[in-house]
């Protein structure tokens, strides 16, 4: 993501925990590198941020080194990560006070999606705020929506896991049906992909899970933090998901046999152990 941005036309600094990665990211696509998150935003009018969950996000944040201690007012901070919609209102007010604009924008379309620069985004906050960001944003994106006030995008990205995680489960039941009534597997997906039942996981991900390969990007610990994500969130709004629910334990399954790192087509593993 921050590599499209750069050829796109913007200056980067970069910060990454590891430092490695950070150098070896300008050796790729020029720009700087930064040994802290506020020595990396002190001249931005822009600042993206992309880490692991609320905790984490708060750790680059806050503090004497981290973002809010170097942006000025009028620069905008976007948060990429998949986190709690409590903590982007958090983040919305925090950053208010210093005169900055905030956006919560979690993306879908995986590590091949970042690299292809053909993210999903879904963005809350204020619309004037993702006025001014939404050019830079669609440097690594095809699709960009603004859903309402802070929270918004992190309330949509749950929808999108609870999706997910339904799909996943269905298409795992069904390649492993057409493995034990005798059928070509790759072939029924040939025909059934062309109707109703065809999804992008059908076209992205059946043939490697007929071939139990698992190392297609989103991990099954993301995903579990992710549905653990949605399952409180809907516990606060009255929200019934069962479904979601029994998938999220099925996930916890494929941990249990190994596949913390296993890509999330990885449910079909539980079905032919």
């Amino acid at each position: 993501m921050a590599g499209f941005l750069q050829q796109k036309g913007f200056h980067v600094t970069v910060y990454n925990r590891t430092k490695a990665k950070a150098a070896q990211w300008v050796s790729q696509y020029g720009g700087a590198a930064a040994d802290t998150p506020a020595a990396a935003v002190q001249d931005a009018s822009i600042v993206f941020m992309c880490v692991g969950n609320d905790d984490d996000v708060r750790s680059v944040v806050y503090g004497e080194t981290g973002v809010l201690a170097q942006l000025h007012p009028g620069s905008i901070l976007v948060d990429h990560t998949t986190a709690s919609a409590e903590l982007a209102r958090e983040l919305a007010q925090a950053c208010a006070r210093q005169g900055v604009g905030f956006l919560d924008a979690p993306v879908s379309g995986g590590q091949a999606g970042a690299e292809k620069g053909v993210l999903t985004v879904m963005v809350g906050g204020e619309p004037e705020v993702f006025a001014q960001a939404e050019a830079a944003i669609q440097s690594y994106a095809r699709c960009v929506k603004f859903l309402g006030p802070a929270g918004s995008g992190q309330l949509a990205k749950m929808v999108n896991q609870i999706c997910i995680a339904g799909v996943v489960q269905g298409l795992a039941e069904a390649l492993n049906f057409a493995k034990n009534a005798g059928l070509d597997g790759a072939a029924v997906v040939e025909v059934i992909s062309q109707g109703a039942a065809s999804s992008w996981q059908m076209q992205n991900r059946s043939l490697s899970m007929l071939d139990g390969k698992f190392d297609f990007g989103f991990a099954v610990d993301w995903m579990r933090k992710d549905l653990s994500i949605a399952l409180n969130e809907a516990r606060k709004n009255g929200s019934a998901l069962p479904l979601t629910a029994l998938v999220d334990q099925f996930y916890a399954e494929v941990q249990q046999m190994g596949g913390n790192r296993w890509d999330t087509s990885s449910l079909i593993k539980r079905l032919t152990r």
